[in-house]
């Protein structure tokens, strides 16, 4: 597939007063899998809560396959092809495993009994099947987060925002999610941004790397190209991350 799938043009965003993001440009070509990087504060969640819906932008655009989707409300996002995940994982409390992605599968499948196929079939994918009727909060940690990743694939997303989904989780358990979402791209074409601090992870999954500081973006270029970049090496990264 060729062409921008997302793409951010001058993108901003204040909240009384207080300028949170400013003047953020980039584009993710359909089918590959990007990362946007900076250090806690940066703004990259309110970037991504600007291409969900959940904040309109002060300034600038979000497009989606070239049309405008910035300023709409999450839901019409949602329809639109764009599905997420949060960096707190909340499943819905007193539902099981099955149950929290098949409410995000009748998105998609109104008929019951096809969510449910629906929803199984990427919980096999992402090893839950055998927890699915398990209720979702009493799942670990590592598995908390493939629920997340499984609510959001089960709105059939042309673009995928994940938020973290590594942080907390040990360096085997970052290897399966990162062949799960290499695999998962390699057969789909899901486009995908992710933001991450495991930095095993952004060098493995992304083709470009996006880094922001204090709410603009200070580099853009190829995980290669970013560790040796030095306004990235002193905001971020430090000479251990690279070395």
């Amino acid at each position: 597939m060729s062409g921008a799938r997302l793409e951010l043009a001058g993108l901003g965003k204040s909240f009384r007063g207080l300028r949170a993001v400013h003047d953020v440009s980039f584009s993710v070509p359909a089918g590959a899998i990007h990362a946007l990087i900076g250090p806690n504060g940066a703004g990259k969640t309110t970037i991504f809560n600007m291409i969900a819906g959940v904040h309109a932008p002060s300034a600038g655009t979000v497009s989606l396959d070239g049309q405008r989707i910035s300023g709409l409300r999450p839901d019409h996002v949602c329809h639109a092809g764009v599905g997420r995940t949060f960096q707190i994982v909340r499943p819905f409390k007193g539902l099981s495993v099955l149950d929290n992605v098949t409410t995000g599968a009748l998105h998609r499948r109104p008929r019951l009994a096809e969510a449910r196929d629906a929803a199984l079939a990427i919980l096999e994918r992402l090893g839950l099947a055998d927890r699915r009727h398990q209720l979702a909060e009493s799942l670990t940690l590592p598995d908390r987060k493939k629920l997340e990743v499984a609510r959001a694939l089960a709105t059939e997303p042309k673009l995928l925002l994940l938020d973290e989904v590594m942080a907390g989780l040990r360096p085997t358990e970052v290897d399966v999610m990162v062949g799960f979402l290499r695999d998962l791209n390699a057969e789909t074409g899901l486009t995908v941004l992710l933001i991450e601090h495991v930095m095993r992870a952004v060098m493995a999954l992304a083709a470009q790397v996006v880094v922001v500081s204090y709410g603009e973006k200070i580099a853009e270029g190829t995980p290669a190209e970013i560790t040796r970049h030095q306004a990235v090496l002193d905001v971020y990264l430090g000479a251990e991350e690279v070395a």
